[in-house]
């Protein structure tokens, strides 16, 4: 039926109370998951350890989509974009990046965006709606399906949207890629971005799931962020910073702060210098990100020496900083360029 509720929006924990309400023993909900997020199954009838009556019950009541792959391109360094179709005709962009040791995927958790980050597309053709927790789960499946053997390692939550915005799918989203019946990816190497949502950045730390938290910063000074990122008017550095320094670490966690530098914006060396004073004596550790050019975009990428003088101020203050240079950015899938495109 078209309005059954899909099953990858069940924590496991959830999974386990509905098998017990079906008279099933709360065993069946860990074979379930093996067989929707470890063998990948597509249907409850391949199931062949689930009682019949079971798959049955599971088939009325559940539906078990995965999004269509509308497009797929493959940068020379071995990144692969999704270009992911739902349902009801919304698209998304999910990218595999990867890396000596690891495959890193970023996943989105929203179709556009609300913010309007003056320097991001993702927001450039507004928001559409927020994405469930079954379609950002189904992200990780298509690609670790798509691109086997090799399989995802690490998860940023950095893609098209706000993953804050959509606090609840994303937290049910969580749950279960760390699961160890789901997709059994460590908390360590899950890290979700933000734009600065105070309330959320709190609530999560109440959570105790111990991922890793990215601040999307961009500016040290409130005139500077507020420029390129309308959120700073609602919480402002001081507001962000309080909250990420009670947000808690496990040891040798440490907070991440991304920062695009833009040309002639936020790429000074007394920028680098402001950016250190605000990061004292915190467990921190700076992205820069030089910006990555998108259609109709204003900003320009710094030069690399003017790069490089910004990181040594940062390292001489004594602030850990790596210059991230994105991949995939002849596709249009580096940090920033991801975005619903306007005709598909």
């Amino acid at each position: 039926m078209k309005d059954q509720p899909d099953i990858k929006n069940l924590t496991f924990e959830e999974c386990q109370a509905w098998c017990l309400r079906q008279g099933f023993p709360a065993y069946r909900a860990q074979q379930l998951f093996v067989w929707l997020y470890r063998k990948r199954a597509r249907d409850f009838a391949a199931m062949t350890d689930v009682p019949q009556e079971m798959q049955r019950r599971l088939a009325e009541t559940f539906s078990h989509a995965w999004p269509a792959v509308h497009t797929r391109s493959r940068a020379p360094d071995g990144t692969v974009k999704f270009l992911l179709e739902y349902g009801d005709g919304a698209f998304v962009e999910t990218v595999s990046i990867p890396a000596i040791g690891r495959v890193t995927q970023c996943v989105s958790t929203q179709v556009g965006c609300k913010f309007g980050c003056r320097f991001c597309a993702s927001g450039a053709a507004g928001f559409r709606r927020d994405l469930t927790a079954a379609e950002i789960v189904g992200q990780v499946l298509l690609v670790q399906e798509a691109l086997a053997p090799r399989q995802t390692t690490h998860l940023v939550i950095m893609g098209m949207g706000e993953p804050f915005d959509n606090y609840e799918a994303l937290l049910k989203a969580l749950k279960i890629v760390n699961c160890p019946w789901g997709l059994g990816i460590g908390a360590r190497r899950i890290t979700v971005s933000t734009v600065g949502l105070v309330p959320a950045i709190e609530r999560l730390g109440r959570e105790d799931l111990k991922v890793n938290l990215a601040i999307s910063l961009h500016g040290a000074t409130d005139e500077v962020r507020a420029r390129l990122m309308p959120i700073n008017r609602s919480f402002d550095l001081a507001m962000l910073m309080a909250a990420v320094k009670r947000y808690p670490l496990a040891p040798r966690q440490r907070v991440f702060f991304e920062y695009v530098l833009l040309e002639g914006v936020n790429d000074a060396e007394e920028d680098a210098r402001r950016l250190a004073r605000l990061l004292r004596g915190m467990r921190a550790k700076v992205n820069l990100i030089p910006f990555n050019d998108w259609e109709s975009s204003t900003f320009r990428r710094p030069p690399l020496p003017r790069i490089l003088a910004f990181q040594k101020v940062l390292m001489s203050a004594g602030v850990t900083t790596t210059v991230r240079w994105s991949k995939g950015e002849d596709i249009g899938a580096a940090c920033g360029q991801l975005r619903e495109p306007i005709s598909a």
